[in-house]
């Protein structure tokens, strides 16, 4: 049988779990798939998806970093970015710029110091 790889999945650190779901379910518009406590007293690490990109968002110590970037490419960055837009977020209003790799990209800045760079191609031509 050959080695087949399926997905990535990184996991970004958060501090607030009421900060990570408005950011990321609200604003961001993923969903929860699920949350995981060993306890009640236990940090929560959970799960979020969106049109087949998965992310974990975790409490635990020392799983991802702050500062972490995670790219995320993509087709439609421009009605993204007008779904942003439109939810007039009071934290964070991203742009999409043209970048010399030939792509255009908006990075957008979680609560807890993490990048996230939703980057389309430039077609050919």
């Amino acid at each position: 049988m050959a080695i087949r790889f399926e997905s990535i999945v990184p996991t970004i650190r958060i501090f607030s779990v009421e900060k990570a779901r408005e950011f990321y379910l609200d604003y961001l518009g993923f969903k929860l798939d699920w949350e995981h406590r060993f306890d009640r007293n236990a940090p929560l690490l959970m799960q979020v998806s969106r049109d087949g990109i998965l992310l974990r968002l975790s409490e635990h110590y020392g799983d991802g970093s702050p500062g972490t970037h995670v790219t995320i490419e993509m087709t439609g960055i421009d009605q993204l970015h007008a779904e942003l837009t439109a939810k007039n977020y009071r934290y964070f209003r991203p742009a999409v710029e043209d970048q010399p790799w030939n792509a255009r990209v908006m990075v957008v800045y979680d609560p807890f110091g993490n990048k996230i760079f939703f980057s389309e191609r430039k077609p050919a031509h």
